[in-house]
């Protein structure tokens, strides 16, 4: 498959001592949120990617499409700048009752910083329509003679994004090589199966567990064995992963995608005031939110070695500023 590089090096695998004190286990954090350009994150590698199948039919524009606070889309928009490309970006209206701050800050500013062209999609569960509209789009631009690349959303495509964790999950076994546990975020599902192909393809069997942070647990199970299939066709590794191995918890998903509930605030100012770890309310204090409570339920027994995966996401932290101030003066802090 073809590659742009966007990572200069590896992305640092680092202990956390207090936090791993407080729980009874060895607790380290892959820091992917430094992956890639400022305000970077896990998408950077599934981006180099699509960047590099952008490259070689010599696109000089990119669509993507995602919530109105993706990180995906603002890091494509970046990347495409940084390779003198055009950035075109859908916002998706995924999540219900948001102000002025939430459409403004954030990843939409540095969006809108990037010059990006931006599109809006009514809908927030329609990740074919919204594929469809970005199509429309591109066909516009090449009557006009211009080369457009679209990073498609729903499941009908090659998850060609899913590679970029096949090659980390190598990455962090020549770091170390011997965890029990890996914590993820799970939500496009990209992520999730490409580390478990990619640990699985190394032979390694750690237990590999999906936060959900978008559809509960069920619904999450079908999706990932469904981009699983279709990235066996892309490396042998996703071949090796067995039904079995799919693994999902949904405690923190409520009250909804990128809305924050009580269990998100809480891993929040957990890692924050324990080990300096910051996360973001819609994907990592969600997934980091697992790790206490499986651990307090036996789901990760206590003496395990746990790498929680540090996805990013830290932009649209500001974007949330209201919420989350909110339930820290409810909570006293």
């Amino acid at each position: 498959m073809e590659r742009l590089p966007i990572l200069s090096s590896p992305t640092p695998l680092e202990p956390l001592p207090r936090l791993s004190a407080r729980l009874g286990i060895e607790l380290y954090v892959k820091r992917d949120d430094l992956a890639g350009p400022p305000f970077g994150g896990n998408k950077a590698r599934q981006l180099e990617y699509y960047f590099g199948a952008a490259r070689a039919e010599g696109a000089d524009t990119i669509l993507i499409t995602g919530a109105v606070q993706s990180n995906f889309v603002r890091l494509a928009a970046t990347v495409a700048r940084m390779q003198g490309m055009d950035a075109i970006v859908q916002l998706e209206e995924r999540v219900p009752g948001k102000g002025e701050l939430y459409r403004r800050s954030g990843n939409v500013l540095l969006s809108r910083l990037l010059g990006a062209e931006i599109m809006h999609y009514p809908v927030g569960e329609d990740e074919a329509g919204a594929d469809a509209a970005l199509y429309a789009r591109a066909e516009q631009l090449r009557q006009a003679g211009r080369r457009p690349y679209v990073i498609p959303l729903a499941e009908d495509h090659p998850p060609l994004g899913a590679l970029g964790y096949v090659d980390a999950a190598g990455e962090i076994l020549s770091q170390r090589g011997d965890f029990d546990v890996f914590v993820i975020a799970s939500g496009s599902g990209a992520t999730h199966a490409g580390l478990l192909a990619g640990l699985r393809g190394h032979g390694a069997r750690a237990h590999v567990i999906g936060s959900c942070v978008r559809r509960d647990a069920t619904a999450q199970t079908g999706r990932i064995g469904r981009v699983m299939r279709r990235l066996a066709a892309l490396t042998p590794g996703a071949a090796a992963v067995s039904e079995g191995d799919i693994a999902l918890w949904d405690g923190a998903l409520a009250p909804g995608y990128g809305q924050i509930g009580a269990a998100a605030i809480a891993a929040m100012t957990l890692a924050l005031r324990h080990d300096g770890l910051a996360l973001d309310p819609v994907y990592t204090a969600k997934a980091f939110a697992a790790i206490p409570a499986l651990v307090a339920s036996g789901g990760i027994p206590r003496g395990s070695r746990v790498c929680f995966v540090h996805t990013g996401g830290l932009a649209a932290l500001f974007a949330y500023e209201d919420a989350v101030s909110a339930a820290l003066e409810a909570d006293g802090s």
